[in-house]
């Protein structure tokens, strides 16, 4: 299995497909197999090289218990690594929900990287200290994975076994770590007007997300804004046969842009 390395942490990828290099970044307590189970890969490798991560702390990467470990940075350092070990000089970012939040991160942090930007149920603003969600999900972490899990499906309904079975294998302390820092993140908005890319944004109307990312497009110059109406935060992640047609039809276009400028 291929890992790359920053700053000591390993940070595990798969590699799928054939064509311009598209990174793919999953949401928390998920893997690079949310992609594979939601119906992605299969479309997307056809036209693009798959660059999937596991974001640290999650799936087969390293996984710090310190939340100085779960940086905007270092993320962005992980995914740049990434692209450092195949060689890539350049190439486009995919990320939903936790995956998402990078998705502003590479443009702030990395932007000469990235050729375009997609980013699914998420914005760039901060959370408050007091955010009950979050404070939830930690208290439920610190009681172990099967909290954590019980939880979930108290709120979306039981989860397929082999699903279930993944998740009760991530590190209730490493997610903990992680969670501590998207708490108490301040926000990156400043970046939005910079992002000149190319930019894809989607979310469901019944997100509680929804008002801060159609709030954010307002203020990129170069961003497509796509809604479900009726969908929820896990629900439009699911909805893969509503987000490709959106996601394929963007990237057509980046592609035919990118061999204009050829």
């Amino acid at each position: 299995m291929p890992y790359a390395s920053n700053n000591g942490v390993k940070i595990h990828y798969h590699v799928e497909g054939e064509g311009p290099p598209l990174v793919l970044q999953h949401g928390f307590s998920g893997s690079l197999i949310s992609w594979y189970d939601g119906g992605y890969v299969e479309t997307l490798k056809r036209d693009h090289t798959l660059i999937l991560a596991d974001t640290r702390g999650h799936g087969e990467s390293g996984k710090p218990h310190s939340p100085a470990d779960y940086t905007m940075e270092l993320k962005v350092a992980d995914v740049t690594a990434i692209m450092d070990d195949l060689d890539l000089e350049r190439a486009v970012y995919m990320g939903y929900s936790l995956g998402g939040r990078a998705g502003f991160g590479v443009a702030k942090y990395a932007p000469e990287r990235f050729d375009a930007i997609i980013i699914g149920g998420m914005h760039p603003y901060g959370r408050s200290g007091t955010d009950g969600s979050v404070n939830k999900r930690i208290e439920a972490l610190e009681g172990g994975m099967e909290s954590y899990v019980a939880q979930i499906e108290e709120q979306s309904g039981p989860m397929d076994p082999d699903g279930r079975a993944r998740m009760l294998k991530n590190d209730a302390q490493a997610l903990i770590a992680s969670s501590i820092e998207l708490r108490d993140f301040q926000g990156i908005e400043d970046v939005l007007p910079n992002m000149t890319m190319p930019c894809l944004l989607y979310v469901g109307e019944a997100d509680f997300l929804y008002d801060g990312v159609k709030e954010c497009v307002k203020h990129m110059p170069n961003a497509t804004f796509v809604s479900f109406p009726g969908l929820d935060h896990g629900q439009t992640s699911r909805s893969s046969n509503l987000v490709l047609p959106h996601v394929t039809e963007f990237l057509s276009k980046v592609r035919e842009g990118a061999a204009a400028a050829n």
